[in-house]
Parts: C-alpha cells; structure tokens; sequence
C-alpha cells in the first residue's frame, strides 16, 4: 500500500478529558475532516492500527487503544466516517456503513490515511497489526485484500464476506478471526466459506469460534457481552502480537 496516495494534515489536540491519557488528531484524507485518537508509551512502540465499529470512534476503542498502550504498544484508532460522525441510530449506521460498503475505494483511501497519519505521529508502519471491531474487522480485511504491507489482520466478530471480484491473493501478513458461534449477524456459513477461502491460498490464518458468543461479544455495557469470551479473544490476540511484531 502506498502511503503517498493520499494527501493528509494532522492537527493535535490535546487536553480532551473522555482521551486524556492519549491525544486525539484531527486529520484531513482527501479534503475531508476525520478525527482519530493515538497513544504510545515508546517511540519505538510496534503499532496496531485499530479500527471502529458501526458506531464510530468511540470511548470503547479509545479504552482497548488504551489496555494495548499498557501492554506495550502503540495505537493508532482512525475514523472513518468523519469528526463528529459518531451515529447511535441503527439507520444512521447502517447508512454509514453502507456507504463504505459500496465505495470499497474510498474504504481503502481511509485506511491509507489512517497509516499515513499513524507514521506522521512516530508510529512504526514497519512493525504493525491491523485489528477491528464488528465493521471494523470488514475494514481490515478489505485492508488485507489490498495488499497493505501489515504483519497481520485481526478481527473480532467482523464481516467477513469477501466482495465480488476480490480474493486474497495479494494479501501479505497473517491472519487471526475471532468469531461468535451464537453471531445472528454474521452467520456460521460466512465463518465456513472464508474459512475453504483462505484454505486455497498459502496465507497463515488461525479461525477460532467461541461458543455461546454472540455478535459484539466485546462490548462491555452491551446486552451482547460475554466475559468469557471476552478475556479468551483478547489473550489470543496478545499472544497473536507478541508472535508476528517485533
């Protein structure tokens, strides 16, 4: 992926009390404002770029941008709907989402930004995870796909159908897919075919299923939560980074 494809300018803004700990950025991909969030406790940190779900940027991925920094890495959690664009109707997500969906360009040329403006902050793209939530993890994979230099791809309950016309031949770095068994919507038979997908190619890919689990899995507050499977996808993933980043 070439980070020169994409025009940005980054303004820091400090003292916001909800990301206090970290600094949140203003950020401009193509013209357009976006307003992300990094933290790191090292210069030489590896980075893990951290992607939102269908709610935006939010206080939940600022708190696992957060949990990443204690244990030792930067983060970079990049908006891709826009600064202030944070929808709490399901229309307004879906709309959002949908959006992205069907202009899989523009999807990319976020992502890009995203790298861009993590390496513009002393983050190391040389040394970097791409993780994501729900809609999030449909980003990274489409990331995948595009043949983004990453060490590895991660999801937690993410979309996981692969677009018509794409497949994951130029995909370079691992893969890890954290799926719940009990996910209404993101059924077992998406899990399965990307599954028979990967199997085709030489890509390292580990697909675990948590059983019980529903969509959003993850998310703390939510009728959806399961502690359980909670703490056992966030080891796997630590394990996963020490693993495949330096």
């Amino acid at each position: 992926m070439n980070l020169k494809l994409v025009t940005i300018v980054m303004t820091l803004l400090f003292s916001l009390p909800a990301w206090a700990e970290g600094r949140a950025v203003s950020y401009k991909v193509n013209g357009e404002d976006y307003e992300g969030y990094y933290i790191s406790p090292d210069a030489k940190a590896p980075l893990v770029l951290l992607i939102h779900d269908w709610d935006g940027l939010t206080d939940y991925e600022v708190k696992r941008a957060q949990m990443l920094a204690e244990e030792g890495y930067a983060v970079f959690a990049a908006d891709l709907f826009g600064a202030g664009v944070r929808p709490t109707k399901v229309e307004d997500k879906r709309q959002h989402t949908g959006e992205l969906y069907k202009d899989r360009n523009k999807m990319r040329e976020l992502l890009i930004g995203a790298m861009t403006m993590a390496d513009s902050l002393g983050g190391n793209t040389d040394n970097a995870v791409a993780m994501g939530y729900c809609f999030g993890g449909a980003a990274v994979l489409e990331m995948a796909r595009s043949g983004a230099e990453m060490k590895g791809f991660v999801t937690f309950h993410g979309g996981l159908k692969t677009p018509k016309g794409q497949d994951y031949s130029n995909t370079k770095g691992s893969l890890l897919i954290m799926h719940g068994g009990a996910d209404q919507a993101i059924p077992m038979s998406d899990f399965a075919a990307l599954s028979q997908e990967l199997e085709k190619t030489s890509l390292d890919n580990e697909m675990i299923v948590y059983s019980g689990a529903p969509h959003a899995f993850t998310v703390y507050g939510s009728d959806n939560y399961r502690e359980k499977a909670d703490y056992k996808s966030w080891q796997r993933f630590l394990t996963y980074l020490g693993a495949v980043i330096d």
